[in-house]
């Protein structure tokens, strides 16, 4: 048991999926997986694991923001020895061709935060990289499932939700699709502990259209993007 996953040793898989939302995992755990377990419900960020086609896959709750995803990586990573961490997560598209619905690969994750400067007291910019395997695994499954709407490249982690002095429209000229709160920290400790992380979001609002989709759709609409990370989970596993 850690601080803030209420698990013993053995009852989360090697792999795990890893929503923001906690009520995403809990609807993923009750929709597509058997012989559900649930181990964790401390502060209310549900994890369960169950099977997906045979394979053992857990699915927990990340909360909001890179400090709260690097607090429950790090004890996945160093407590119940996970393999991979594959989140799944939502995003806002700041490119015109990315549109609300598709899915986004976060190859690299630029930040603002401090957070990864500080591992290194500001030596390096520090470069949050997806793990290639499973990057190359799911990507390859997306094109199976859904090839028109899939895109892979830089995405940015946020530290601030609200942050109207960030100058989205030079980083989307720089390249970056889409703009989520986690996946830079997830991938620095993923790094620190030699393990595998990747970062999937599916488009939930648009910062140039204004399009934007419910909190229940996107608790538990974006299925197609919960079947890629399963169907990864089940490749990793052979």
């Amino acid at each position: 048991m850690s601080i803030h996953i209420s698990a013993t040793k053995g009852q989360i898989a090697e792999t795990v999926l890893f929503p923001g939302d906690p009520l995403r995992a809990k609807f993923i755990a009750e929709t597509f997986l058997e012989d559900v377990e649930q181990y964790n419900t401390v502060r209310n960020m549900f994890g369960y694991t169950g099977t997906y086609k045979g394979v053992r896959v857990s699915v927990q709750g990340s909360g909001m923001g890179i400090p709260s995803a690097m607090i429950y990586a790090e004890e996945l990573y160093q407590e119940y020895g996970v393999k991979t961490i594959i989140r799944i997560g939502t995003a806002g598209g700041m490119k015109e061709e990315v549109r609300v619905r598709d899915i986004v690969f976060g190859q690299g994750a630029t930040t603002d935060s401090s957070a990864l400067n500080n591992i290194f007291q500001g030596q390096v910019t520090y470069a949050a990289l997806a793990s290639f395997n499973v990057l190359d695994i799911a990507y390859h499954i997306a094109q199976e499932h859904a090839p028109a709407n899939i895109h892979v490249g830089n995405i940015l982690s946020s530290d601030r939700f609200y942050n109207e002095e960030m100058d989205k429209a030079k980083l989307a000229r720089y390249g970056v699709l889409a703009v989520e709160m986690e996946a830079a920290g997830l991938y620095a400790v993923a790094a620190k502990h030699n393990r595998q992380a990747l970062a999937m979001c599916t488009i939930s609002d648009h910062l140039i259209t204004g399009e934007e989709t419910t909190s229940q759709e996107r608790e538990q609409t974006f299925t197609q993007m919960m079947t890629i990370a399963l169907e990864t989970a089940v490749q990793l596993a052979k």
